[in-house]
């Protein structure tokens, strides 16, 4: 069984997050909500309240096949500021593991150098800050083992893609046909 984590701060864009973990649970993915604040309670972006599994800091990911970064503000600069986040994300990239972030925190990934040279994309008001990448303005860029979206409304395709890694194209192609995913 493949295995995530979904980084959740204070002010994470809730669909964003919540959509990667319902969609990779949904694919028998065994999904941990990891929290870069130092407390288990969260509130999201609009203030939705959500409890994490587990502090972000007290995770062994030596046998987890991916992380994602979902986007929001104060979401997104609150996990850069988080130093288990960020060296999880760079030994991920480096050594060749899944990295995934949707909306603003694709530019966390730039931040850290994850990006250079690489095909990425992220919400139009932060596409400037992925320094280093080739900037596309699709709902998805998968670029080796980076993958990034645009935004909340590249939030479904973006979790069928990480599905599609983790779980394969079959399972990626009946998950969105039981949740009547037409595009």
């Amino acid at each position: 069984m493949s295995k995530a984590v979904v980084f959740f701060a204070e002010g994470t864009e809730e669909c964003e997050a919540l959509l990667v973990v319902d969609l990779l649970r949904r694919a028998k993915v065994d999904v941990t909500i990891a929290s870069a604040t130092g407390n288990r309670a969260i509130t999201s972006s609009h203030k939705v309240h959500i409890t994490a599994d587990a502090l972000a800091e007290d995770i062994d990911y030596s046998d987890v096949d991916m992380v994602v970064l979902p986007g929001g503000i104060p979401g997104t600069p609150n996990l850069a500021a988080n130093k288990t986040v960020t060296d999880t994300c760079v030994s991920f990239a480096k050594s060749g593991k899944k990295v995934a972030a949707i909306c603003a925190a694709p530019s966390v990934l730039a931040s850290l150098g994850l990006l250079e040279g690489k095909k990425a994309t992220a919400h139009a008001g932060f596409q400037d800050k992925l320094t280093g990448a080739e900037v596309l303005d699709t709902e998805v860029v998968v670029d080796g083992n980076i993958t990034t979206s645009y935004g909340l409304g590249g939030a479904i395709p973006f979790a069928l893609e990480l599905v599609r890694q983790l779980a394969g194209q079959a399972e990626a192609d009946r998950i969105r046909s039981a949740i009547a995913y037409r595009h």
